[in-house]
Formats: C-alpha cells, structure tokens, sequence
C-alpha cells in the first residue's frame, strides 16, 4: 500500500523541481526565436501567469504543487485499489 502523505510530497518535489528547471530553461541564450516564444506560450496558458514576473513565478508553483497532489491522490488511489484481493 503505498502513503499519500510520502508518495503527494515525493511528487511535489518531483514537479517544483522541474518546474524551476523549465523555467530556467526558457531563459537559454541558444534557443531558436520560434521555440524561446512556444517556450513563454505554454507557461502563459497559466491563467494569471506572465512572463518573468515573481508573482507569476510564485503562481505557477502553486499551479504545480495542487497539480502534483492532485496526480499523487489519483496514483495512490488507482495503485492501493488494484491490491485489494475480492473474495
């Protein structure tokens, strides 16, 4: 059976961690124009999130920590209901 608790947080580190590095990653000097500008496109899609901005920043890794939980909820569910044995 495996802990909501440890599997939720194990997976918001998980997520924040790579949030931080695809955030980074959008500030690479060797990027084309049209991939940087897809780049800054898809964190837009946050609503409320602009580009650059600490308040977005800050958004966007409350976005991905309710978004990790919610996938952690979902993962412990699916793998604790398939181990239960019907009699």
């Amino acid at each position: 059976m495996l802990s909501l608790k440890r599997y939720g947080w194990l997976c918001v580190l998980g997520a924040e961690v790579v949030y931080v590095l695809c955030i980074l990653g959008g500030l690479l000097p060797w990027r084309t124009t049209s991939g940087t500008e897809l780049h800054h496109a898809f964190f837009e899609t946050l609503p409320g999130f602009t580009w650059l901005s600490f308040g977005s920043f800050l958004l966007g890794a409350a976005y991905v920590f309710v978004f990790a939980w919610i996938f952690a909820w979902y993962m412990v569910w699916m793998h604790n209901s398939s181990l239960v044995e019907k009699k």
